[in-house]
């Protein structure tokens, strides 16, 4: 399975990686939405870790282009902030599937990224 995991925290994005790779995944970490639309360009990832409140550029452009690009590709979206805790990011975004809080076990990030990257192979 292939992810990609955009992260604005280096400390959480390895983590979250080495994690994940330890589960035999393959995982491309960036930190913003210019690498990550350079990675979109040439890869299409079963799944991708999507931080919302990115330090450079905007999660929903990702995820919208991911969306266009590569339609099967779904986005779980981590966060810090208690903006759209109500559920509502799932009528914005139509490829997300999960929003978890960004300090998020990574076994359970895993079984997450798991149960959703398959449903999309």
């Amino acid at each position: 399975m292939q992810v990609l995991i955009v992260e604005s925290s280096p400390e959480i994005g390895r983590l979250w990686q080495r994690h994940l790779e330890r589960q035999g995944m393959s995982v491309s970490l960036v930190a913003g939405q210019d690498e990550a639309l350079q990675k979109l360009q040439t890869t299409a990832p079963d799944l991708i870790v999507l931080d919302l409140v990115l330090g450079d550029g905007s999660a929903f452009a990702i995820a919208d282009y991911a969306n266009y690009r590569h339609p099967d590709t779904r986005v779980i979206f981590t966060t810090n902030s208690s903006f759209f805790s109500d559920g509502s990011i799932f009528q914005h975004v139509a490829n997300a599937c999960a929003f978890l809080p960004k300090e998020v076990d990574p076994e359970d990030l895993t079984a997450m990224v798991e149960h959703y990257g398959k449903a999309a192979s």
